[in-house]
């Protein structure tokens, strides 16, 4: 449904996503890909409020950005959504973490911009 990738530094950084049903899958990968944190983002019809929650994997650090990315795409769609994050880079610094954070969270916004435009 959809793909992007950006460059940071030395590290390629790829968000996909698709619909299952008239849900949502996103994957935030990049550098030396796995599972870092998944987390789901919930739309209440009720309440008209998105919740998230997150699992994350002892020794990894993209909680954040799987939580924040699942209630945003479930804001935007009014749909559930999970949303799986894993990006690595060796000797990474803060600089490195900004940068990353910062593109992914453009990316994010792109792929919520695609959906609305869809709908």
């Amino acid at each position: 449904m959809f793909w992007i990738k950006r460059n940071v530094g030395s590290i390629e950084i790829v968000l996909n996503a698709k619909k299952i049903g008239n849900d949502y899958l996103v994957t935030l990968t990049g550098g030396r890909d796995h599972v870092g944190a998944v987390a789901i983002g919930f739309f209440d019809e009720k309440s008209q409020r998105a919740s998230s929650s997150v699992i994350t994997i002892p020794g990894h650090r993209e909680e954040q950005l799987a939580l924040k990315g699942a209630r945003q795409v479930s804001i935007a769609t009014k749909k559930t959504t999970i949303f799986i994050a894993g990006i690595h880079k060796d000797n990474i610094n803060h600089e490195d973490i900004k940068n990353i954070v910062s593109v992914a969270c453009e990316m994010v916004e792109d792929l919520i911009t695609y959906v609305k435009r869809q709908n």
